[in-house]
């Protein structure tokens, strides 16, 4: 992106520590003012899949950072690895023609996740709308509050917890994972010294990720059906085939081994759990009503 203020743009929806609200946001917010606005951003979301089926996954991870934590761009979990700007970029001139002042970001997100996860053919549910777009960034909250892939079990509860989800709304949104990829560097030290690991899984990543160099390689997240969103991660926590340190500490003789078990066995359950998990993130403490601003471009403050 080499057009892009080193200024974040990416914290459209700022949060405040296990702050919950809904605020003013309604499934109704644009039916009158931009009522062209879900079918934009849908063809939109369904073209880029098209064309590339890991930018569902990007877009999801958009959303989530976004949500999560009002963090730069430069930040470490975000930095060398966030993709999608250009399709939100898109639709952000889609919707301006349409409507031009209307619509935040930070909206345009939460649906462009959805119809990622939809379109890759997981579960779909309600987005609430009515967000505005930050005017202030966070580097030390990006990097300290974004779940890092070297946590372990009680951290990640913890993380997840001080935003307000419990254990199981944690694995539900760790589900995610079920499409994208890794960059060798965030899962190296995996491969190499765990071994609570699939022996033929390391050889067959170890040929993409050697023990130096090479850290911007990728792998899938789930090498069964990377880009169909289903619940064949938790299948594969359950014989060790978890990418990262942290996704395979959700199966590893500790707390949350039964929900993974339930997920791997019961894909209609966690479909309705991750949809329930999606709307709560989406609601963490958003910018509504006069705060914040709605950006005419969504790489920087107005």
């Amino acid at each position: 992106m080499a057009n892009i203020s080193f200024l974040l743009v990416l914290v459209i929806v700022p949060f405040v520590l296990i702050g919950m609200s809904s605020a003013q946001l309604t499934s109704n917010f644009y039916n009158s003012s931009c009522p062209n606005i879900l079918s934009i951003i849908k063809t939109a979301v369904n073209s880029a899949i098209a064309k590339e089926s890991r930018m569902g996954a990007s877009l999801l991870r958009l959303h989530f950072h976004d949500c999560f934590v009002n963090g730069e761009k430069t930040a470490n979990p975000n930095s060398g690895s966030l993709r999608g700007f250009n399709v939100i970029d898109t639709i952000k001139t889609q919707v301006e023609s349409s409507c031009a002042g209307i619509v935040s970001c930070a909206d345009i997100l939460a649906v462009a996740a959805k119809d990622s996860v939809v379109k890759l053919g997981g579960p779909s549910w309600t987005v609430l709308l009515g967000r505005r777009d930050s005017t202030t960034a966070s580097l030390s909250t990006a990097n300290s509050d974004i779940p890092a892939p070297t946590l372990n079990l009680s951290a990640l509860i913890s993380s997840f917890s001080n935003k307000g989800f419990n254990a199981r709304e944690m694995v539900a949104l760790s589900g995610s994972h079920t499409i994208g990829q890794a960059r060798c560097t965030t899962f190296r030290d995996r491969l190499y010294n765990e071994t609570d690991i699939n022996a033929s899984f390391v050889t067959s990543v170890k040929s993409n990720c050697p023990q130096s160099g090479s850290d911007n390689n990728i792998s899938p997240l789930d090498t069964t059906s990377p880009n169909t969103f289903d619940n064949i991660y938790y299948k594969n926590l359950r014989i060790q085939k978890g990418l990262l340190h942290s996704d395979q500490q959700l199966f590893s003789g500790g707390s949350t081994d039964s929900i993974v078990n339930t997920y791997s066995s019961n894909s209609a359950t966690f479909f309705a759990d991750f949809a329930k998990a999606m709307v709560k993130m989406g609601n963490l403490s958003p910018l509504t009503g006069t705060n914040g601003q709605i950006r005419k471009n969504c790489r920087k403050t107005n």
